[in-house]
């Protein structure tokens, strides 16, 4: 097994009622990387990265996150279907039902930190039961020196246990498994479920909570880099949009892939130290960063194997949403620190499988607070149980599941930010064109990365535009490297008449959606929405 500085030391967990472990504290990713083998849970692949399966879940499980109901929450979360309340007397009982499970157990205790901005660092400790899980949290979170280290004091702890299952009778939970977050005792509690995801976005979670309401900070769902000039790029989107493929661009520094905070200073910071990227259809061709970046010291999550250990991207047998993490410096095009300054553009990413969305807009401010709340995008066929045809999916900020306040709150920030910095804000639709879903085309790579690098080079700032007939869009007239066509939807459809009725349905969709938040929208937001 490979030495490492670190390797030698342990800790004692019993302060946090686990007693009688064997700890393995600080391991190194080589190291974790041999555990995972000869315990079996994970394969060296083709690539030299493992491949580990993360049992029963494949993704988040959004009805079965919550959040302790305490004097810190109680009135400023947003209760709901997305911020689910948990009992305090609830959560202690459960914690120490798995803190029993963990003890006399062998596990991988991490010290590592989020946010890149030192006025903003964020001390965690993750106790992990595996040790895929526990390289998981070394490739995600930021990493310390030895030398931090030595005076290193934890600020919230990350408990996650996938073999632990919950009893949802006597826990308080839905169902065995469960990620909840206490604000008062700074704990991330996960059990039940062995996807990683789970405790990168605990975090996330946290954060949301904590930089707008005691730093004044925005967190971002949202990838960003960085160019020659120093002017930084913001990419929101959810899930399958293309905010790591965008963002991971040869002629700029990637900052990071997924989460961020906007300072008062004007600066834009990572949350992170690594990037969890969709790896289905993954291809050296399209995705060469990424494809890269999966070497030894990577994780690839839920993926197929042929007899040599190759991997098949294109599989999607054991899910659609098979994922590859790996430390940011596998990147060689990067931002040190993960720091970018002086704003100048922001990308909304949508996938529009209803093929009506122009590939690239140009947002009025009131546009850009519309959008941003409704964080828009759609599921296609196959990627949930009982959708065959499109469906619209809105996702408030472009990142409901992980914002504990009401959407405005993040909105009415971004506003203010993007009204005191003087960016360009602009909707990019990497999903269909010519039809929707099962009829048109995706939208070539190769157009939208064409598009956005002309919006970030000012080539489209003195073109004429045309405004959307049904969602009041500017959308520009020329375009360098796009053909003319492919600018306006409407012209790569065979028919005007089908286009018009499906551009319809949508604009109904968005504004159904947005009817919960238009009690707390201003009369320029409400103006955002569709107007035909």
């Amino acid at each position: 097994m490979t030495n490492n500085t670190f390797s030698t030391k342990t800790i004692s967990l019993n302060q946090y009622g686990i007693k009688n472990a064997k700890v393995h504290y600080q391991l190194s990713s080589e190291q974790l990387h041999d555990e995972t083998i000869l315990k079996g849970q994970g394969i060296e692949t083709s690539f030299g990265a493992i491949a580990v399966n993360t049992g029963e879940f494949t993704g988040r499980s959004p009805m079965d996150r919550f959040i302790v109901k305490d004097s810190i929450t109680e009135d400023k979360v947003w209760w709901g279907k997305i911020n689910i309340p948990f009992e305090p007397d609830a959560f202690d009982k459960l914690y120490d039902k798995v803190a029993a499970y963990l003890s006399e157990k062998e596990i991988y205790v991490r010290d590592a930190y989020a946010c890149a901005d030192e006025n903003y660092r964020l001390n965690i400790r993750v106790i992990n039961e595996y040790p895929w899980s526990n390289m998981f949290a070394y490739n995600m979170f930021l990493r310390p020196t030895e030398e931090e280290l030595n005076d290193f004091e934890e600020e919230w702890l990350v408990v996650n246990a996938p073999g632990f299952m919950a009893d949802a009778a006597v826990d308080g939970t839905r169902q065995h498994n469960f990620a909840i977050l206490n604000f008062e005792k700074k704990i991330a509690l996960i059990g039940g479920t062995g996807y990683t995801g789970e405790i990168k976005k605990g975090i996330f979670s946290a954060l949301n909570f904590v930089l707008p309401v005691f730093k004044n900070t925005l967190p971002m769902h949202c990838s960003a880099n960085v160019g020659k000039e120093g002017d930084t790029a913001i990419f929101f989107g959810l899930s399958g949009t293309g905010k790591t493929t965008l963002s991971a661009d040869p002629d700029r520094k990637l900052i990071g892939d997924d989460e961020h905070g906007w300072t008062n200073e004007n600066t834009v910071f990572n949350f992170e130290g690594g990037c969890y990227a969709k790896a289905i259809d993954l291809s050296e061709e399209n995705e060469p960063e990424i494809y890269h970046a999966i070497k030894k010291g990577a994780i690839l999550e839920n993926v197929v194997l042929d007899e040599n250990k190759n991997v098949d991207f294109s599989d999607t047998s054991i899910t659609q949403n098979t994922r590859v993490s790996y430390p940011i410096y596998h990147i060689d095009n990067i931002q040190v620190p993960s720091i970018g300054r002086n704003p100048k553009n922001i990308f909304f990413l949508t996938a529009d499988a209803f093929g009506v969305l122009p590939p690239i807009s140009k947002l009025t401010p009131g546009q850009a607070a519309y959008h941003f709340i409704s964080g828009y995008t759609a599921k296609v066929a196959g990627t949930e149980a009982g959708i065959d045809e499109p469906v619209p999916s809105f996702s408030a900020c472009f990142g409901a599941p992980f914002m504990p306040l009401h959407p405005t709150k993040y909105a009415e920030m971004l506003s203010k930010k993007m009204q005191e910095a003087g960016v360009n804000v602009w909707l990019i639709n990497t999903g269909w064109t010519g039809g929707p879903y099962g009829k048109g085309t995706r939208m070539k790579l190769k157009y939208t990365r064409a598009m956005i690098s002309a919006a970030l080079e000012g080539k489209l700032d003195d073109v004429a535009y045309q405004i959307h007939p049904i969602f009041g869009l500017a959308i520009p007239k020329d375009c360098p490297n796009v053909p003319n066509e492919v600018l306006n939807p409407i012209d790569t459809w065979h028919s005007a008449i089908a286009y018009n009725s499906k551009a319809r349905e949508l604009s109904k969709a968005f504004e159904k959606n947005f009817q919960k938040f238009s009690a707390y929208a201003s009369d320029e937001i409400m103006a955002g929405g569709p107007i035909g």
